[in-house]
């Protein structure tokens, strides 16, 4: 059997003929989110006073790209429950492996900010309360959105965004796919535009592991909003998922002078 492209192998290949175990894509899956949520968080929260919102997506973007080339072979490269959901709806991958990826993701970004919360407890005098009194970072709307977004404007954002970053990995991983060996990077970038458009609207997520593992230190408020950030992701994933084939994927197959199926 051939060997995919680096970076083809990406949401493509079948789990269940994956070379990988189960248990070794959880762990993959468990190191990717923990980078990616350790690279942002850590960075909003320790620099974004030097590099501002742009520092930020910078930061998304170069942890999704290093986990992706680092693990993505192994998993998938998804990170995000968002991503794995979508994925499922895609046919990428099985239905029955959704739940323990979630839960895997969910992890790895607890024990991400578990350990920026010890970091920041041994910080500057003040600098911890400080950092739970901001929401430590947390995604919200009205008082927790960085420039005062209620509601609609969060989900919207989360909604939509999600959907464009499922179509941008769904479409670069493709069987077929101009960017075989680029997918992180197309996927790295692609993350910080989203982060760039979202970070003054809700503080940027398009992902529920890491809208979790900053609320649990972000204090009531960030618990309260956090259904918003569940919900919106998860319906633009699935909205994407499952129309994508429809979309692109015929076009793509008329395009190259295959017959459509009847």
């Amino acid at each position: 059997m051939s060997t995919p492209a680096p970076g083809t192998e990406i949401l493509t290949m079948a789990q269940d003929s994956a070379p990988y175990g189960l248990t070794q894509r959880l762990i993959a899956e468990v190191f990717g989110t923990f980078t990616l949520v350790f690279g942002v968080i850590g960075t909003a929260l320790y620099a974004s006073d030097n590099t501002g919102f742009l520092g930020v997506a910078l930061a998304a973007g170069l942890a999704v790209l290093a986990a992706a080339y680092t693990v993505g072979h192994i998993s998938g490269g998804h990170f995000n429950p968002a991503v794995t959901v979508g994925a499922a709806a895609a046919g990428r991958m099985p239905w029955r492996d959704v739940l323990p990826y979630i839960v895997a993701q969910l992890v790895g970004g607890l024990v991400a900010t578990t350990l920026l919360f010890a970091i920041a407890a041994n910080g500057p005098d003040g600098f911890l309360s400080a950092a739970q009194e901001g929401g430590f970072a947390s995604t919200g709307f009205d008082n927790l959105s960085p420039d005062g977004f209620g509601l609609i404007a969060v989900l919207l954002v989360e909604f939509i965004l999600t959907a464009v970053f499922l179509y941008v990995i769904l479409g670069v991983t493709a069987p077929g796919s101009t960017t075989a060996g680029f997918a992180p990077l197309a996927i790295g970038l692609a993350l910080v535009l989203i982060h760039l458009v979202a970070i003054p609207v809700s503080n940027a997520s398009v992902n529920p592991a890491r809208s979790v593992a900053t609320a649990v230190y972000g204090g009531t408020d960030a618990l309260a909003q956090v259904w918003v950030f569940l919900v919106f992701p998860i319906l633009g994933a699935l909205v994407a998922g499952f129309t994508y084939r429809m979309l692109f994927a015929e076009r793509r197959a008329v395009a190259a002078g295959a017959p459509r199926r009847r």
